[in-house]
């Protein structure tokens, strides 16, 4: 109603409630800050909806300043418990409006141990291959070895009429299997199409 993202608490629950109580397959779509104000507000009414165990969870965007901000596996850790699924059965998206592909977290969704920041697992996203995931260091300008932190650049063949590269103020490294994301800049400004102006 006012013109922000927000998140309907009753009509979502309720939804969920009904969709676990007749066991039926769902899968829930939302951004880190939403599933936040959900979990939340699940734990506040003191209740968890435990869904069919097929479901599941596509997960992307940051928090934005619009939530309590909490790591990946803070996250999971409380979408598994207030939903009743694995943390397999949750999805990681990368993407932008001023991109046409997207990526999808691998299906495993970690890299082998040793990776990932404050000893949380390492999590790698795949572009389609008509995209290319570049790091780029942000004191040189150039692309980074694999390995090092930098910032996402992303080469687009499917932005037709549009830039073909978009240099994000992501922090990323560049492995053998993707790219793991280690979220913005601490300098950056926030941004994504989950800001609107209210």
């Amino acid at each position: 109603g006012g013109g922000g993202w927000e998140l309907d608490v009753d009509r979502t629950v309720a939804t969920l409630q009904a969709a676990a109580e007749v066991r039926r397959r769902v899968v829930v779509f939302g951004t880190a800050f939403n599933f936040v104000h959900l979990v939340e507000a699940l734990a506040r009414l003191g209740m968890t909806c435990r869904l069919e165990a097929d479901s599941q969870v596509m997960e992307t965007g940051g928090y934005k300043g619009r939530s309590r901000e909490w790591t990946k596996g803070e996250l999971r850790g409380a979408i598994t418990r207030s939903l009743g699924l694995p943390a397999t059965s949750i999805i990681g998206e990368y993407g932008m409006s001023e991109l046409s592909s997207q990526a999808y977290e691998a299906p495993d969704g970690t890299l082998p141990a040793g990776g990932g920041e404050g000893g949380e697992p390492a999590r790698f996203f795949v572009f389609p291959p008509w995209a290319r995931a570049i790091v780029i260091s942000p004191e040189t300008g150039k692309e980074a070895k694999d390995g090092e932190t930098g910032l996402l650049r992303v080469i687009d063949l499917a932005n037709v009429w549009s830039v073909m590269a978009v240099q994000t103020e992501d922090r990323a490294v560049k492995r053998a299997r993707g790219v793991e994301l280690l979220g913005r800049s601490p300098v950056a400004e926030p941004r994504g199409c989950s800001l609107m102006p209210n």
